[in-house]
């Protein structure tokens, strides 16, 4: 039997009850998820888009109303041994996106609650969203006799579209704090409270009354609590690998390493293990097809719209050096889009110098690269994604691949003279393009976009390369010039010994010397050694 018609996967499933109850596969967290709910009273967990957060609330549901049979043969029944229930209020916050007004935000909250005030018999009329969730809790501590327990999933989900919108920001923020606000008055009633989301709003606004709320994102032993593991996917997940690569010819260890390459590379602690990004891997796994999913299930119009309002360098997105709190803070006192893309899920954690206390940030995968740079040339270059793939650059990378770097150049510049730039960007293309930075980027995001290596700024003794560019065969140094010659640009290669650098890497070193025509917005002339 094909091993398809068995394994079901839960595609945009996030309920527990219904992945068990209807036997979809379901990797084993049950353990994190009881060390999770017997903890402090009230815990946060940041994590990107698709991670599973949503599933990991619909599991602490299922686990405090009691609901032992769906847990039988799982890691929890080895701690739990009372099995208590208690009045949960589950609140989906991911309904209440899309909003335009503080009054629409304020109804959408009203019918997300509205279940849970019909429950325990609070009357919806003249009410406040934070009246509507003080009555419930105290209704559903008298009505039961037992404590409460809270749960808000995607709780940023209304503020992320109008986060570059400052006033409707703000009104946003204060119609969240007012429904929040009694969490805190009601902490004697309430036995959990959890909840989770992308971004990180400083308790000095939305949680400026839940003082004592615990932030677990960046705690080791809740690393692996959302996502799957190199440890899960060879135990749990080693027949669906087996089936992907007989479907693509190939071996087992061969299709492990395709996977890891595209979905892995994930880390939310120092010493976190590796991750895979579920939603892509199950997609994969289902559609027996290693392809990118995970950005293309929606456009993070706000992460965009925070990276170009803050200049972001977008070519140095692979190796940053920060501290902690510098990609950790709150939304709402960003200086830099860092934190942002780090919450996201666009960089995570390479590494970590504990003496220094310094981690570096890069892209976590192939998969994040491609989408995000395919996602940024309209937002950073004017350029459609689209048109740049029917403009050649495929033909650009093949003719690098092969080691034809003067091939790769003209189809460049026949591409850029004739480039149809986005609606509205031409304006502020003519100033951006007297600037080789602009050229630099637009080279940087293109080949990118097709998961070529490509580094900017790389530093050598005697100042910074413009541009890396690492090929199968060879080694390509770019120095970028406008108005001026590409002769200028390959003496300055050759006068700073930038080529010293890569010679001992036993692969050719090519210096290329590119000058850039800001009248036509296109390459004038090139020259190569």
């Amino acid at each position: 039997m094909d091993m398809n018609m068995q394994r079901r996967y839960p595609i945009g499933i996030q309920t527990f009850e219904r992945i068990i109850r209807e036997h979809y596969i379901y990797v084993d967290k049950t353990d994190l998820v009881w060390q999770l709910a017997n903890g402090a009273t009230f815990r946060f967990l940041s994590r990107p888009r698709r991670f599973g957060k949503s599933l990991l609330t619909t599991t602490l549901k299922a686990y405090f109303e009691g609901r032992r049979d769906l847990f039988e043969g799982l890691k929890i029944m080895e701690l739990e041994q009372e099995w208590q229930q208690y009045p949960v209020l589950h609140f989906d916050m991911s309904m209440a996106k899309n909003c335009e007004s503080r009054e629409e935000l304020r109804g959408a909250i009203m019918r997300i609650a509205a279940p849970y005030a019909e429950r325990y018999g609070v009357s919806t009329q003249d009410i406040t969203p934070g009246g509507i969730m003080e009555r419930c809790i105290r209704r559903a501590y008298e009505q039961t006799g037992k404590q409460v327990v809270v749960l808000i999933d995607e709780y940023d989900a209304p503020l992320l579209d109008v986060m570059h919108e400052r006033e409707v920001m703000s009104q946003f923020k204060r119609v969240m704090q007012e429904f929040y606000q009694p969490l805190k008055a009601c902490e004697a009633m309430v036995r959990f409270c959890f909840l989770t989301g992308i971004t990180k709003f400083s308790q000095l606004s939305i949680f400026s009354t839940l003082n004592n709320i615990q932030n677990v994102s960046m705690m080791p032993r809740f690393a692996a609590i959302c996502g799957i593991t190199e440890e899960e996917l060879c135990t749990q997940l080693g027949d669906d690998i087996d089936q992907l690569a007989e479907e693509y010819g190939c071996s087992h260890e061969e299709m492990h390493a395709r996977l890891k390459l595209r979905y892995d590379g994930y880390h939310f602690t120092a010493n976190s293990p590796d991750i895979y990004n579920p939603y892509s891997l199950f997609n994969c796994f289902n559609q027996q097809d290693v392809q990118n999913f995970w950005f293309e299930s929606g456009t993070p119009t706000f992460l965009f719209q925070q990276m170009r309002r803050f200049k972001t360098d977008v070519a140095g997105l692979d190796n940053i050096q920060a501290a902690k709190d510098a990609f950790d803070r709150p939304s709402e006192t960003l200086t830099n889009a860092l934190p942002l893309l780090y919450q996201a899920g666009y960089l995570t954690i390479k590494s970590y110098d504990p003496e220094f206390e310094v981690y570096t940030l890069g892209i976590p995968n192939q998969e994040v690269r491609i989408g995000l740079t395919k996602g940024l040339l309209p937002y950073m270059s004017g350029l459609d994604d689209n048109d740049v793939f029917q403009g050649g650059a495929q033909r650009m990378w093949m003719a690098l691949r092969e080691g034809d770097v003067d091939r790769m150049l003209r189809e460049l510049q026949a591409f850029l003279a004739g480039v149809p730039y986005v609606e509205g960007f031409k304006e502020k293309l003519a100033e951006a393009a007297t600037k080789e930075g602009f050229y630099e980027y637009t080279f940087y995001l293109i080949l990118s976009m097709l998961n070529v290596y490509v580094e900017t700024q790389v530093k050598c003794f005697h100042g910074r390369v413009d541009m890396v560019v690492n090929a199968p065969a060879a080694v390509y140094i770019f120095e970028f010039k406008v108005k001026s010659s590409a002769e200028r640009a390959l003496h300055q290669i050759r006068e700073r010994h930038y080529a010293d650098r890569f010679s001992t890497e036993g692969r050719k070193v090519v210096k290329v010397g590119v000058n850039f025509d800001i009248d036509t917005w296109t390459i004038e002339d090139w020259t190569i050694a």
